[in-house]
């Protein structure tokens, strides 16, 4: 496993994935504001804060990508079918902990922020969902690729 390549990789996906989550509703998807979601986590938002939690999961979730392909989980050498896979599972795994955030975040308790439901589904239904399944696949594709450069 190559830690090196996989922060870079981390950090180069979760910034194509927040690229597609800006342009989401310009493509007529809910919009899916993870960083301001993050950011108010702790009480009144806090927009770096948010983005470096968001980059902190990227990296955290890249790790765990390039330890699984190391012990030969999905392939022993990943190409980007395992990255999409990967990427469509992290999603229906987070998706689920986004129906837990409430008990835990601040702006959601004191009624600021909306509570985004199982798969965000409370930010737009299906297509939230699509959104999320989208966005993490493609996540898992660019980290696939960029790490493979390494």
């Amino acid at each position: 496993m190559n830690i090196l390549a996989a922060i870079i990789a981390g950090v180069v996906a979760t910034m194509v994935f927040s690229m597609i989550m800006v342009m989401a509703p310009k493509m007529g998807m809910p919009k899916m504001d993870i960083v301001g979601m993050l950011g108010s986590m702790f009480g009144k938002p806090n927009l770096t804060l948010g983005w470096m939690m968001h980059l902190m999961l990227g990296i955290i979730f890249a790790l765990l990508y390039a330890y699984l392909w190391s012990t030969g989980i999905g392939v022993g050498n990943p190409i980007w079918v395992t990255g999409l896979i990967f990427g469509a599972v992290h999603w229906l795994i987070t998706g689920m902990i986004m129906g837990m955030i409430p008990m835990m975040h601040a702006g959601i308790k004191s009624g600021s922020v909306k509570a985004p439901g199982v798969w965000m589904t409370n930010n737009g239904g299906m297509m939230a969902f699509v959104g999320g399944l989208i966005g993490h696949m493609v996540f898992g594709l660019v980290l696939i690729l960029v790490y493979n450069l390494f």
